[in-house]
């Protein structure tokens, strides 16, 4: 029999209210066990004293609600506990749930593998449950949203479908040729697979579009040394988070930071400055990082020094590209026209006084608008969807070469396998743990 599990389902710490799940087939006996008196109507919030089964202490004065299966969110019987959120208070109720005989405290992920695994979600849905969690800014969240809803999956599911009807087709002149079936009824598949086939490429050329929501659109700021790189990193996350010195090479790693910027979620990198004679090997590591990190980029901020012109660092200069802003630091210094760099007009801003940075944060926000912006289609969210989509395309592509029928129903077969792979529908018992390990205890 199935375990029954239980755990803190809201953050851990002082707070106004904490929520204890538990679930299994003993979820009914331990809220018993725990209010002395028989189980309230289901879906009814009820206000009962929870007590030490053991010693008979008053816990707390806790609304609590009963699920039964299969009408809740795993499926099986579920507890709520709606606790008082003091330490103490959550600390009692969990001592007084291990005591009872068949719980266990659950494992990271564990009420959403098991609401997977009796049905009641795919696994693009589980997915999603941990990406709402995480959800920073709120196109991450309309996005988790949007796949916990079932967006993707039924994309997915809709494409396996057709191709369950093709690979019928073609099996039928494979199993039935003496039989009076209409002619050319594998045939028929053919124009399915290859709009399938177009389809299944459309939605992978996304430039990545879902992932980097997911995990954030990368911005690396560039520049000379002293060009106000760190100072701007500072004023765009509104705080001290990179040292800033007249000193020149005192950026020696790559420095981070979260923003939001218009609800969408940016890592933002300070690098080390660009210069041919390094000071000593540190620094040289600092600049080969800076590099990388420019060429790895979704977005780069050239800084120039508004002092120096009209000479532009030639090292900048040569990074500067269609997904670059260019920035003119320091003009509360010198007075000076923000030139037009490599065909991008430059941004006159001071890190110092803060004049410009609106525009400068406008502008950002625009490229991450462009490139991480929503469409009609759900996005890819996770590598594993794409590995599995470029499976079944290259699968597809050998079905319409196949010489033979039975190396096309073949063909069409793994396709299917690797669509359904991705929603939970076939072979994925290896992947289970992967997926769910990340999530947090309580769900």
């Amino acid at each position: 029999m199935t375990a029954t599990i239980f755990a803190l389902a809201t953050a851990p710490g002082r707070a106004g209210v904490a929520v204890v799940r538990v679930s299994g087939p003993a979820s009914g006996a331990a809220l018993s066990a725990l209010t002395g008196r028989p189980l309230p109507r289901p879906r009814e919030a009820t206000l009962a004293k929870l007590r030490n089964p053991k010693t008979g202490e008053v816990l707390d004065d806790a609304l609590v609600l009963y699920f039964t299966a299969p009408r809740s969110f795993t499926g099986e019987d579920v507890v709520e506990l709606h606790l008082h959120g003091g330490r103490a208070v959550v600390a009692g109720v969990v001592e007084a749930l291990s005591s009872q005989p068949g719980l266990r405290v659950a494992e990271p992920g564990e009420f959403t593998r098991r609401a997977f695994e009796n049905g009641k979600l795919d696994l693009t849905e589980a997915e999603a449950v941990a990406d709402l969690v995480d959800a920073e800014t709120a196109a991450q969240r309309r996005q988790a949203l949007r796949q916990m809803e079932g967006a993707l999956g039924k994309l997915y599911d809709g494409w396996r479908e057709r191709l369950t009807r093709s690979l019928a087709h073609i099996e039928a002149d494979i199993d039935f040729p003496d039989e009076d079936l209409p002619s050319g009824v594998s045939d028929a598949a053919r124009p399915v697979l290859e709009a399938l086939a177009r389809e299944i490429d459309a939605h992978l050329d996304d430039k990545g579009r879902g992932e980097r929501l997911r995990e954030g659109l990368h911005i690396a700021i560039v520049g000379a040394p002293n060009a106000g790189k760190s100072s701007l990193l500072n004023a765009l996350a509104r705080r001290e988070a990179a040292i800033v010195s007249a000193r020149a090479g005192t950026t020696r790693d790559v420095i981070e930071v979260h923003l939001d910027l218009g609800g969408y979620p940016v890592v933002l990198a300070d690098t080390a400055g660009l210069r041919e004679a390094a000071a000593d090997e540190v620094e040289e590591e600092g600049i080969r990082r800076a590099l990388d990190r420019a060429a790895k980029a979704d977005v780069k901020i050239a800084v120039f020094d508004a002092t120096d012109l009209p000479t532009l660092d030639p090292a900048t200069l040569a990074l500067v590209d269609a997904d670059t802003v260019v920035v003119l630091n320091k003009t509360d210094v010198v007075d000076a026209t923000p030139p037009v760099v490599a065909g991008v007009p430059a941004i006159a801003v001071s890190a110092r006084t803060g004049v410009g940075l609106p525009a400068l944060e406008e502008r950002l926000t625009a490229f991450s608008a462009d490139r991480l912006a929503g469409s009609g289609v759900p996005a890819l969210t996770r590598a594993r969807h794409r590995s599995a989509l470029e499976e079944c395309r290259d699968a597809l592509r050998r079905a319409l070469m196949a010489p033979l029928p039975e190396l096309m129903a073949e063909d069409v077969r793994l396709a299917s396998r690797a669509l359904g792979r991705i929603t939970g529908r076939v072979d994925v018992e290896d992947l289970l743990d992967v997926i769910f390990r990340d999530f947090c205890i309580g769900k």
